[in-house]
């Protein structure tokens, strides 16, 4: 792997850029390996990186059947935050932040993270009391979260409207997380690629898996794919909002439903939103991204699809909101929405775990707070492949808490629509 440094991009900039190599191999399938990982996403990636690299689990191979990034990955809002009610969200959501703190500088890669800070909104009593609650907690469980008044959300975010009688529901404060912000999604996906293939992993796109394979004993013994058997005793499945599907080729049924989740982006303006702001009341959130885009999220649609589109009503109702809190954005041009399917489980929280089958792994019901938690996920799921053990960041969040009633219940607590 070329290392990039100030030099080598000044030296490559005199000859037109010309010399570069590819970023990642693009090796054919080979018959065996150590592990496989399906799914090349952000957090399929990033597990196969930590395999190799924490653990020295070299031969994987990580398995896209269509090309990396090119799901949820690329199709998210790019908001990173650590501020959850429970102890155990916050303690893996803050571990994913202390990871993307350092990542540009791990993976020799700039992914952009920018901790422009993550300001969520409240707009009656309950929203004052739910986000006290909120700072209360994250600051017991050393987590940074502050509480601001309506003057100091509009000195922290300019362009936001603070006029009470302009607005339906106005801005009564809200809850401001300095360490969250943003991340180049791609940039996420690209640079975990090419440090996982630099470290010996096998990164194989266009590759659908077609079925699980199973010993006498129950345990994993290989995947069909569309280029080919493959053998292997170590099978991790990230695959968002396909997991059921995945899953039940070996079996295994899972407390999952799949909604389309819409996003939308409007045209270039020049830098003119300093932070990111949610308000789920309301229901809208907003930054700008490196390109100067408008990044805007909206809700999951209501009922359960498999599509990668989503009800236009949804993305008006959100972009009412935006209007509402932005009045200066009106007269922006979308630019291109979109829709990425999202895996919900009971209790809105995710899954990292081993599975009722030896040997298959399963990190899925991300819901709507999947990129944030990127580096963190992959880092534990490697350690669960690995080990055959849960690490203790992710050892409440099993499979089996639905059955035993130990849920991490954060739907209601965590402020965002799931």
């Amino acid at each position: 792997m070329q290392r990039f440094s100030g030099f080598k991009i000044f030296a490559k900039g005199l000859s037109g850029n010309k010399g570069w190599g590819p970023q990642w191999r693009s090796p054919q399938p080979k018959a065996e390996y150590d592990a496989v990982v399906v799914g090349g996403g952000g957090h399929g990636l990033a597990c196969a990186y930590y395999l190799a690299k924490e653990h020295g689990i070299t031969n994987v191979a990580v398995l896209e059947k269509g090309w990396i990034g090119g799901g949820n990955t690329g199709r998210n809002t790019t908001i990173i935050r650590s501020n959850y009610l429970f102890e155990e969200s916050a303690a893996l959501y803050d571990h994913a932040l202390k990871l993307w703190e350092g990542l540009s500088q791990d993976l020799n890669y700039n992914v952009m993270y920018s901790a422009r800070g993550v300001l969520m909104l409240a707009h009656n009593i309950h929203d004052i009391q739910v986000f006290k609650r909120h700072v209360h907690a994250n600051r017991l469980a050393g987590v940074d979260n502050e509480w601001l008044d309506p003057q100091q959300c509009k000195d922290y975010c300019p362009p936001l409207n603070i006029d009470a009688s302009t607005m339906r529901y106005p801005v009564l404060g809200g809850a401001l997380q300095r360490r969250g912000g943003t991340a180049r999604h791609d940039a996420v996906a690209w640079g975990y690629a090419r440090a996982a293939s630099a470290r010996g992993v096998d990164i194989i796109q266009n590759c659908e898996v077609t079925g699980i394979t199973r010993g006498p004993d129950g345990s994993v013994t290989g995947l069909e794919t569309t280029r080919g058997a493959i053998r292997t005793r170590r099978i991790g499945v990230s695959t968002a909002g396909n997991s059921s599907v995945l899953m039940a080729m070996a079996g295994v049924r899972m407390p999952l439903e799949s909604f389309p989740l819409q996003a939308l982006v409007s045209e270039p303006v020049k830098p003119d939103f300093p932070c990111v702001v949610m308000s789920n009341t309301i229901h809208a959130y907003i930054s700008q991204s490196d390109k100067g885009e408008m990044v805007i999220g909206a809700g999951t649609d209501a009922y359960t699809s498999y599509t990668q589109r989503g009800g236009l009503h949804i993305a008006n109702h959100t972009l009412d909101a935006i209007c509402e809190l932005f009045p200066q954005y009106r007269r922006l041009r979308m630019l291109r929405n979109w829709g990425g399917i999202v895996d919900v489980t009971p209790d809105r929280s995710p899954i990292i775990a081993k599975t009722p089958v030896p040997g298959l792994t399963v990190n899925c019901g991300w819901g709507t707070g999947g990129f944030k938690a990127t580096p963190g996920a992959g880092h534990l799921m490697a350690y669960t492949m690995a080990r055959g053990e849960p690490h203790p960041i992710n050892a409440p969040f099993t499979i089996e808490r639905f059955r035993d009633g130990h849920l991490i219940d954060e739907a209601a607590a965590a402020a965002v629509a799931h």
